[in-house]
């Protein structure tokens, strides 16, 4: 993707499938972590210290076939979902392919635990 200033013009230039996806995410973000996405590294990112990157909690990143929603800590989580994956570091993350595979309460839990880790 190219390079974006925003977190909206990022959203608005993914296919119009993941923007779907992120239509019923980004509510749930906000909810948990109001006003703390920023553009980091080139993707939207939700931190809670005061500039972006500083404590960061959760990211979206968009690939070719999937949207990537994932935590800086999510390797703490409990997700007795099994559905986050393990990354690099202390990562863990998940891959949205259709707004079906977004779970409400589940995704909510996962943001305000890891919201807790680094408050």
């Amino acid at each position: 993707m190219a390079k974006f200033a925003t977190v909206q013009e990022y959203l608005a230039a993914m296919p119009a499938a993941q923007q779907d996806i992120a239509a019923a995410l980004l509510p749930l973000i906000e909810a948990t972590l109001p006003d703390a996405g920023a553009l980091w590294h080139g993707h939207p990112v939700w931190s809670l210290g005061p500039t972006p990157g500083k404590q960061p909690v959760c990211y979206l990143k968009s690939y070719a076939g999937h949207l990537a929603f994932g935590f800086w800590r999510g390797q703490a989580l409990t997700d007795s979902s099994g559905r986050l994956e393990k990354a690099a570091r202390e990562m863990a993350g998940t891959r949205l392919r259709t707004p079906a595979d977004l779970d409400a309460p589940l995704f909510t839990d996962w943001l305000d635990q890891a919201r807790g880790l680094e408050a």
